[in-house]
């Protein structure tokens, strides 16, 4: 992991909080977009029938894995998921104070068993967008079907979002009209063609950047 002095999100020479709010004049905007940078993200692999692996699993990150294709666990805070990436792997991926918990006791409870660890923090960073209009702005360079039935809240896919590879996890719904929270994860290599992608397909809704 880059030392902490060092550290630069993918996207930090875009200067996100120092720009306007208000990116359309629009009196409430459709949509909300961010950037949660420096969170943990581990990718994991092991046997999901092996019951001493999905156990250990879950005594050190508090959560099961997911073995339902598409699907993910996240505890109650929203701050912590599990997402399932594939029938042996998944996404791990937590709040940046947890970091080295995490790797050294997940290595500790698997010593005997199985698997395969990875920290990719740094080679990802993540774009939350929300808002009513969410789901429409996605649709104009997404081909999976993101209407409530299909892709419902907890759901999880590999995708192409504006001929960018993506995770797309919809974590949560907010408490204001159900309003979806769609987490995008992206390489960092591609981070700002995807903010830029963005906002270009925000603009007709009202866009407001709430980065920090």
């Amino acid at each position: 992991m880059a030392n902490s002095f060092l550290r630069q999100s993918p996207l930090a020479h875009l200067h996100l909080a120092a720009r306007s709010n208000a990116s359309n004049a629009l009196p409430v905007a459709g949509v909300l977009i961010s950037e949660r940078p420096y969170l943990k993200k581990l990718s994991l692999r092991g046997n999901a029938n092996d019951p001493k692996f999905m156990t250990a699993i879950k005594k050190v990150f508090k959560l099961p894995l997911p073995i339902k294709p598409c699907t993910s666990f996240s505890n109650k805070t929203g701050s912590s998921h599990n997402l399932w990436m594939g029938p042996d792997e998944w996404l791990i991926v937590s709040p940046s104070n947890e970091a080295e918990y995490l790797f050294s006791n997940l290595n500790k409870a698997l010593k005997s068993q199985y698997y395969g660890l990875v920290d990719n923090t740094e080679s990802r960073t993540l774009i939350r967008l929300s808002g009513s209009q969410a789901r429409r702005v996605l649709e104009k360079g997404c081909f999976i079907d993101l209407h409530p039935r299909s892709f419902k809240q907890g759901s999880v896919v590999n995708t192409l979002l504006g001929q960018a590879h993506i995770t797309l996890h919809l974590t949560a719904l907010t408490d204001t009209a159900d309003y979806p929270i769609f987490d995008l994860y992206i390489h960092r290599s591609f981070a700002e063609y995807l903010w830029s992608w963005l906002e270009d397909a925000s603009c007709e809704y009202g866009l407001e950047n709430n980065s920090d």
